[in-house]
């Protein structure tokens, strides 16, 4: 099938990225609540920010923990990396901020920047480590950059993969079989199969590109970020490209009411692209 083909099997018509506003300073980590409004973070200003469905921005909560990436659990917590003390946090829906991860055996993370939350509850993380001018450390506590997963219940981490140089952006597929993970360093794409435990097994290379965040359809079809949206399908192969004005797109996710608005975070600005189809969760 003709790439320009593929891509309009997705896009709904001739639709490009919507401006949504450009106030922001760096945004990231959108994710839609189970009624598909949409929360994504301004980490220099460390705000989180609210998309309604009805189309409304206003502010989810101020003083943010300087957050990165965001997921909701199925409880409708809202998860995130908040970047500033480098823990975990959780999130009710009224603001009550909970730490679920504070450390590793006393050391502080590099500074978990994405997540997944699988069906089971657990919570995947990567941690790659940039330095932040509002730490006041220069250099890592942990050797190396890894991959972390947090079983349902549990406090201490557990390194799942710790072969990347950084990994970033990590989206698993809906039935918790699958996961992937992007090492933006080695700009490569990685996909592992799930095991019951929550270990990785059998890492191959899904595709010959990095990410920063990136978001699953239903049709398994993976959308990765940076220079715009590149589109691949469930074998790894390029359906096309979304470009996105913007010098940096950090990000993307699947809100709104019939989870077929495409939200794209995208440096000082968010986007919004109608779509024939849903976000796979």
């Amino acid at each position: 099938m003709p790439m320009d083909t593929a891509m309009s099997q997705l896009i709904a018509g001739d639709a490009q990225p919507q401006l949504i506003d450009n106030k922001f300073s760096f945004t990231e980590g959108p994710a839609a609540d189970k009624a598909g409004n949409i929360f994504f973070t301004d980490q220099p200003n460390n705000k989180i920010w609210q998309y309604s469905t009805e189309g409304k921005l206003s502010v989810f909560m101020d003083k943010a923990g300087r957050a990165n990436g965001l997921m909701f659990d199925n409880k409708g917590n809202l998860l995130a990396c908040a970047d500033e003390q480098n823990q975990l946090w959780s999130m009710s829906p009224k603001g009550k901020i909970k730490v679920l991860v504070k450390d590793l055996q006393g050391r502080r993370l590099n500074g978990p920047n994405d997540l997944w939350v699988d069906p089971k509850g657990g919570v995947y993380l990567t941690d790659p480590y940039y330095q932040r001018n509002y730490w006041d450390r220069k250099s890592p506590e942990l050797a190396g950059e890894h991959v972390y997963y947090l079983p349902k219940g549990k406090k201490e981490l557990v390194v799942v993969a710790a072969d990347l140089l950084k990994p970033n952006g990590i989206i698993g597929s809906a039935d918790g079989k699958n996961l992937f993970v992007a090492d933006i360093k080695g700009n490569k794409t990685y996909k592992y199969a799930i095991s019951p435990d929550g270990t990785l097994l059998n890492k191959q290379l899904f595709v010959e590109q990095g990410s920063d965040g990136m978001t699953l359809d239903e049709r398994g079809n993976i959308y990765l970020t940076g220079k715009g949206i590149t589109v691949y399908n469930p074998a790894g192969e390029k359906i096309g490209h979304i470009a996105v004005p913007g010098n940096w797109t950090g990000n993307v996710t699947f809100g709104g009411k019939d989870r077929k608005t495409l939200f794209i975070t995208a440096s000082e600005a968010v986007y919004i692209l109608p779509m024939q189809v849903k976000g796979a969760q």
